[in-house]
């Protein structure tokens, strides 16, 4: 089987990295993929797959082979990013305002071939695959829960997910049992105090001192209240305040993120944030108002999973395809589809002469990465709906 398999896939490269190039070229933002799901909608429905529209802009693909088995999902992510391309690659973004600055026109790409080959091969196996091509993946609070919400995962039994992985060789496979990815909350502070002339500080309350107080106060909460074996994260992103250099403003805004694997440590971890805002403004007699925003929860695979992956990968791509990753602070709303059915999410490399990372305005992806990609995406529905009776 998987002879013929790379067979198909090697006459099916040039049309997947078509496939990739044009999505890449009409990027579109969260809830707003609407050429997107249109392509993917048309390509879906004429391999023979029935098509549902699920969480607005997301679609529900589902391919019946022989009657009886088990039904398994896999994920595609479709959204992009605010932003404006940089390079001169011959696809690129026709749209000023986003790009695919993360891959996923490349997780579309892949699960189109996956697609394709498991509709010619719905004869040799029982059971159904489920596409979900997810909208919204960037944004926060994501597609993921909407789309379980509107009945993406029924009777599903298992789900597979991969993200493109520019830190890995292209080819690779990077995967964790258990925690895998984090959960990455917001938080923002606004501190409120009162200003005055920059050469009268005496008649003011300096809120750029006591920002300045926070972010040194806060980072305490990891090196001294969180357990050393323990992983987390605190940190801030902007600091915004004042006009001129001779003004003491009156409000000086921060945000920042908190990330960890431990929900119950999150919380934890928000509880000594509005405790140590609250007496260093205290201290210097100003005040705050502070925002806390809940992100995806923690990415944890199925363990049982994990090893079906690895077995497959080492089928598929050989041995030395498999590469040893620690967890990583990022965060990934597939998280909310392995809460609900086992599976397992992993990374894959196309980092091969690719220097720019992931959300950098010049990053693209080593095209090689994706007949490997639809390979394994492709054997792992098969081999599961072969193996579980």
């Amino acid at each position: 089987m998987i002879n013929e398999l790379r067979k198909d896939i090697k006459n099916l490269t040039n049309q997947i990295i078509d496939w990739r190039r044009d999505l890449h070229r009409h990027p579109e933002i969260a809830f707003k993929e609407f050429r997107t799901s249109s392509v993917i909608r048309k390509f879906l429905e004429g391999l023979g797959i029935s098509v549902s529209a699920c969480a607005e802009t997301g679609l529900k693909g589902i391919l019946e082979g022989k009657t009886g088995g088990k039904i398994v999902a896999l994920r595609a992510d479709m959204d992009a990013l605010p932003l404006k391309e940089e390079g001169d690659k011959e696809y690129i973004s026709e749209n000023p305002e986003s790009t695919h600055a993360c891959g996923h026109d490349g997780h579309m790409a892949i699960l189109m071939g996956a697609a394709q080959l498991l509709s010619q091969r719905k004869d040799l196996f029982k059971g159904k695959v489920v596409f979900l091509f997810q909208p919204s993946e960037e944004r926060i609070p994501g597609g993921a829960k909407k789309m379980i919400e509107e009945g993406a995962l029924e009777g599903v039994d298992a789900v597979f997910g991969l993200h493109l992985w520019q830190p890995l060789p292209t080819g690779s496979v990077g995967i964790v049992k258990g925690a895998m990815m984090a959960q990455p909350d917001k938080f923002s502070i606004i501190v409120k105090g009162e200003g005055g002339h920059g050469s009268m500080p005496q008649t003011t309350v300096d809120p750029i001192l006591v920002a300045s107080h926070l972010v040194v106060n806060l980072q305490s909460i990891v090196s001294r209240n969180v357990d050393p074996i323990k992983s987390a994260v605190v940190s801030f992103g902007t600091v915004e305040g004042g006009t001129i250099y001779n003004i003491i403003p009156c409000e000086v805004s921060l945000t920042g993120t908190v990330r960890t694997f431990d929900s119950s440590l999150q919380s934890f971890i928000k509880r000594r944030l509005i405790e140590i805002t609250e007496g260093t403004c205290r201290v210097f007699g100003a005040t705050s108002e502070f925002k806390y925003e809940k992100g995806y929860i923690p990415l944890v695979n199925d363990e049982k999973m994990v090893d079906f992956v690895l077995d497959i990968a080492r089928k598929t791509l050989g041995e030395e395809s498999i590469k040893s990753i620690d967890p990583v602070m990022g965060g990934e709303d597939f998280a909310y589809f392995l809460q609900k059915v086992p599976g397992a999410f992993l990374f894959f490399g196309m980092g091969d002469g690719m220097e720019f990372p992931h959300h950098h305005p010049a990053f693209d992806l080593d095209e090689k990465s994706l007949p490997q990609a639809v390979l394994l995406m492709t054997s792992l529905a098969l081999e599961y709906l072969a193996r579980i009776e």
